[in-house]
């Protein structure tokens, strides 16, 4: 399991669909799940502390899991099949540990609330996730990495949107400056 922060969230220009971005703690790579409006605003909101006035979805999952004596460990995106991420919400109940299948995005926005870690299976960050080099472009795994041509194809909508981004403010927000 490998440690990943929130960098964003972004539309996409091409087709307005939201993309959280996620970044690896100890390295500039990055995994990109696309998620819908609603989840992406429950992250947003929580994110930039906007108070609500009545509690979203994902606040209404936490408070049921603290009144059901539970805590939020962590959460885990797992796998990666067809295009789809899979996440797990992982529960500590009464010493035990207890796993739940989540889409990411929910899983994402409960993780913001509860203030745990989010991670990811390393095999989901070798086939979807994006390196990049000192100057912000993307680094060619492909010829390292032992994937089906035919997933390359399916991911290359992922690397056509990574390519486009406009990178210069991630560095300004790591850096105090956005």
């Amino acid at each position: 399991m490998i440690e990943l922060t929130i960098e964003s969230i972004r539309v996409s220009l091409m087709n307005y669909q939201r993309v959280v971005i996620l970044r690896e703690k100890q390295s500039d790579r990055y995994l990109c799940i696309w998620i819908g409006p609603a989840e992406a605003d429950a992250i947003a909101v929580q994110l930039q502390e906007v108070a609500v006035a009545r509690p979203l979805t994902h606040d209404l999952l936490r408070t049921v899991i603290d009144q059901l004596g539970a805590q939020v460990s962590h959460i885990l995106v797992n796998d990666l099949a067809n295009d789809t991420f899979y996440a797990k919400i992982v529960l500590d109940v009464n010493g035990s540990s207890m796993d739940v299948d989540a889409r990411p995005s929910d899983a994402i926005a409960l993780a913001v609330r509860a203030k745990v870690p989010i991670f990811a299976d390393e095999s989901v960050l070798e086939r979807a996730g994006v390196l990049l080099d000192k100057d912000g472009e993307t680094v060619e795994r492909l010829e390292r990495m032992k994937v089906d041509p035919e997933e390359i194809e399916k991911m290359s909508a992922f690397k056509d949107f990574i390519e486009g981004l406009d990178l210069d403010d991630f560095d300004k927000r790591s850096k105090g400056g956005g």
